[in-house]
């Protein structure tokens, strides 16, 4: 909450992050240039940084915050050691913090990291000072999570497991290459910087670099680059107005590990009851938001009058297509697993089908076509 005097600063976090950063950009080169690493180092380093940051998305993200799906108790139990190695705070608290993100994303009062608050203070800013001391330890959000009992065992022993994997596990790879001080440096010190960054990025530059394909009634953005960063995490449009979904890049040319992981663990059995958005809705949000942006390039050019009735009238078109399209496909689907219906009866609905698959395309081709008209 913003007060005219500003919150008493939080010393511990400020320690930790200068501490670490400053380690990170001086002592982490100074010692590759005087002692120089080895490949070792270099895969010990992306096995770790993989290791906290898919327990951070995966874990404290799509499955704790947000549901998206069920995992195995192992499963679960590495996400746990994941997410305390990534020094985060328990998952419980990071759930309750980011679930309130949601309900009130971008209200300055209420948003524990609102974009509208600047860059800085969206990054890392808030965890500097007690902004929200009050319900800091407030979980009443986080009910079904306290149901949990990895949950509830990582966040009794939080501390002792950070300590335990932030000292004991880079201790223990230099004890194994003979290297204690290099390995402390890279997959300690490094690897956490850049965990903290890289995880931060999706409440600072997530909310003011990128595209808004789905909706812009926050300021969540796509972005591939980020995606790239941060395990997937970067189409942050799109998980904004459909949270629940599994995923977040929804297409296969989109680069999303996070959601590669989840399938993969379904397929091993280790998750299960993945949830997703239906195709229906996705392409009603882009549809809406593009004859949104139309309409706002064109509001106050008087030639463009007549092709704002033509856009509307197209767009309600194409939705109700769209509409026709995926009921006929979910018809088809039903007659196919049921084995009931009869042949022509089939043969019938997959005529129909086919007809509505090919007005879909010429409308959504001629839909793009009067968009590029207001641009």
């Amino acid at each position: 909450m913003r007060h005219s005097v500003k919150p008493p600063i939080i010393w511990l976090n400020v320690l930790l992050f200068l501490t670490t950063f400053i380690a990170a950009i001086i002592a982490v080169p100074w010692y590759g240039m005087v002692q120089g690493y080895q490949a070792e180092h270099w895969l010990w380093l992306l096995v770790a940084f993989s290791f906290c940051n898919l327990s951070i998305t995966a874990g404290y993200h799509r499955l704790w915050s947000h549901k998206t799906y069920q995992a195995h108790p192992a499963l679960r139990v590495i996400f746990a050691i994941g997410g305390a190695f990534a020094l985060q705070n328990s998952a419980l608290h990071w759930s309750s913090d980011h679930r309130i993100h949601h309900k009130h994303v971008d209200k300055n009062d209420v948003d524990p990291y609102s974009a509208k608050r600047g860059l800085w203070f969206s990054h890392i800013g808030w965890m500097l000072r007690h902004y929200n001391k009050e319900s800091y330890h407030d979980y009443g959000n986080c009910r079904d999570l306290q149901k949990d009992w990895v949950v509830m065992w990582q966040h009794k022993y939080y501390l002792l497991l950070a300590i335990a994997t932030n000292i004991g596990i880079p201790l223990a790879l230099g004890l194994i290459y003979h290297d204690i001080a290099g390995m402390l440096l890279i997959v300690g010190v490094l690897r956490l910087v850049l965990s903290h960054h890289t995880t931060f990025f999706i409440n600072s530059l997530a909310h003011v670099w990128g595209s808004q394909p789905y909706t812009d009634k926050n300021t969540a953005r796509d972005n591939g680059i980020l995606a790239v960063l941060t395990f997937g995490e970067g189409y942050h449009n799109f998980h904004h107005i459909f949270e629940n979904d599994y995923r977040n890049g929804i297409y296969w040319w989109q680069y999303d590990p996070t959601k590669w992981f989840i399938k993969s663990s379904q397929w091993l059995g280790l998750a299960d009851k993945l949830r997703t958005t239906p195709k229906l809705k996705i392409e009603q949000a882009k549809a809406k938001q593009a004859l949104k942006k139309a309409l706002e390039k064109i509001e106050d050019r008087p030639d463009m009058q007549h092709l704002k009735q033509a856009l509307n009238d197209e767009f309600e078109l194409l939705v109700g297509k769209i509409k026709d399209y995926y009921e006929l496909k979910r018809q088809l689907v039903e007659h196919k697993r049921s084995g009931l219906v009869a042949k022509y009866e089939h043969s019938l609905l997959l005529i129909r089908y086919r007809q509505i698959k090919a007005e879909r395309k010429a409308l959504q081709k001629n839909w793009q076509l009067m968009l590029t008209h207001c641009y």
